[in-house]
């Protein structure tokens, strides 16, 4: 007896062996469909894709030998296996003759009827653990897809799209999925074959009441079926139309659990359950890396910042603006500095880049920036400055290097002192003949001893100094100086307000891999 029904083809042109051989097949249990010519065979087997074919080779106008060979050249049909069954052909040629040509079994008759009900078991025996295992291996190859995209994801919302999308797909039914990130607000994703993960509402007593239903505040990871009733009290707005299957994930007790579900109709095999639960792994664990990125992406962000001037002072005649952007994917703290220093009527700005990206190089940034300070007590030298700073960097950190750039602005006269270290040269803004650079500077600092010049400008009322650091323009596929050259073409035109010349000059070149320090200054007019 079968053990599972089937749905076969039987083709003969003869109508007692067809009625023969169905009749068997329906004492087995299998449905029936008929045919008497290849022709009318090969439209059923595209329209109806049997489980099996049972194909005479002596047909009127086509060969069963030539109905197997189209129906396994076919990819949509090849898969339907084939048994052949011939009263005259009969010899070993013939049945060699038909395995050759595509037949997953060959009788000759006459033949009794146990031979042949135990052949279509075998047959479909073979052919249904062949195609559960290319299923298998398409749904792992798949889950390992989607895992990896997971895994690449940016951003919480995202990752929770690829999730939900990739059960959707691989399972073939709706799926849905609930996580709350650590900005504290849930999100639900739910995704219907083909379409697109589209965002739902959901209350925060959603999670902890499944929760509550399985794994209660334990971690690890567990899959339950959720009654439908009890899922519209949950989640009204849901369109299901049966139970859900759900697996719930926590990897450490006292973080937020991770939803991971899909339609129950028709039922879940275990191969399903089991893709399931290895995407609903996958995804906490996913979900804890970006949460665990983000946290200390946040760290740094705020060592960075707690590095920096809390505020800038306010200067009469003088007007300025200044921006610290982060790098986008990094979370390592950095070097970029800037620096705006009162002393009596003057203004000292200053900005600059200490090599690398860690906790090193942003400790070394603040002793830069100390030591800057204490040199401006008393005289103020900005080649001494500058000296001393290189000083600093080769005693006490041999091997680092950093870009300095320094000015001193009198707002009343406009006459500025300018030193560099090797450091972007100040961008001039206001000049008759357009925003131009300023010359460049000595050796960065921490290669070599070095005498640190110091030019003397006069910046005109109105006229302004726009000074950044590399990561600002430095593209990977462009040329430095066809960057430099767009901010300053940006720079020939300054807004009034500084804030919005700053906003234009970041939103010019985005976000960076780089972190970016930036400080613009403008004379008022009289």
């Amino acid at each position: 007896m079968n053990q599972t029904r089937a749905r076969v083809l039987v083709v003969d042109d003869t109508p007692t062996k067809l009625y023969i051989l169905s009749s068997w097949l329906r004492r087995s249990g299998h449905e029936v469909v008929q045919a008497t010519g290849g022709a009318e065979a090969l439209v059923k087997v595209r329209e109806l894709r049997p489980d099996l074919v049972v194909l005479d080779v002596r047909l009127p106008d086509i060969s069963g030998y030539e109905v197997c060979e189209r129906i396994k050249a076919d990819p949509a049909t090849a898969s339907i296996p084939v048994v052949q069954i011939s009263g005259a052909a009969i010899t070993p040629a013939d049945r060699a003759r038909g395995l050759e040509r595509g037949a997953d079994a060959y009788l000759a008759e006459p033949v009794e009827p146990d031979e042949f009900a135990a052949t279509v078991e075998a047959t479909l025996r073979y052919y249904r653990a062949r195609q559960r295992a290319e299923r298998i291996a398409e749904r792992l190859a798949a889950l390992t897809e989607v895992t990896l995209a997971m895994n690449s994801a940016d951003t919480f919302d995202e990752l929770l799209v690829t999730a939900v999308e990739g059960a959707s797909r691989i399972l073939g039914r709706q799926a849905g999925t609930m996580a709350l990130p650590p900005d504290g607000r849930v999100r639900r994703y739910t995704a219907l074959p083909p379409a697109c993960a589209v965002s739902r509402s959901v209350t925060a007593g959603t999670l902890p009441a499944l929760g509550a239903m399985s794994l209660g505040n334990a971690a690890g990871t567990q899959v339950f079926t959720v009654p439908a009733g009890d899922w519209l009290r949950l989640l009204p707005d849901a369109a299901i139309k049966g139970d859900v299957r759900a697996v719930l994930c926590r990897t450490k007790a006292g973080r937020p659990p991770v939803f991971l579900g899909v339609e129950e109709s028709p039922e879940l095999g275990e191969d399903e359950s089991n893709v399931l639960r290895q995407l609903g792994q996958a995804l906490a664990l996913a979900l804890d890396a970006l949460r665990a990125y983000a946290e200390e992406h946040a760290i740094a962000l705020t060592l960075q910042r707690s590095l920096l001037p809390s505020k800038i002072p306010e200067v009469p005649g003088l007007q300025i603006s200044w921006r610290y952007q982060p790098a986008v994917d990094n979370v390592e703290v950095g070097g970029d500095f800037y620096e705006v220093l009162r002393l009596d009527e003057r203004v000292l700005i200053a900005i600059g880049d200490v090599q690398g990206h860690s906790l090193h190089a942003a400790t070394v940034m603040a002793e830069l920036r100390h030591a800057l300070r204490a040199s401006l007590i008393g005289t103020v030298d900005l080649g001494a400055s500058m000296g001393l700073l290189n000083d600093v960097l080769r005693r006490y950190h041999p091997g680092m290097t950093a870009t300095v750039c320094l000015t001193l602005i009198d707002p009343l006269t406009g006459h500025m002192e300018v030193a560099n270290a090797g450091h972007i040269p100040a961008l001039l803004i206001g000049d008759e003949g357009g925003a131009r650079y300023d010359r460049l500077g000595n050796l960065l600092l921490g290669v070599a001893e070095e005498t640190y010049r110091v030019d003397q400008l006069t910046v005109p009322e109105g006229g302004g100094v726009l000074m950044f650091t590399d990561g600002l323009v430095e593209d990977r596929d462009k040329l430095l100086d066809e960057s430099l050259e767009i901010v300053r073409q940006l720079a020939d035109t300054v807004e009034d307000d500084l804030e919005l010349f700053c906003e234009r000059l970041i939103g010019r070149f985005g976000a960076r891999e780089d972190d970016v320090a930036l400080v613009v200054f403008r004379r008022d007019t009289r």
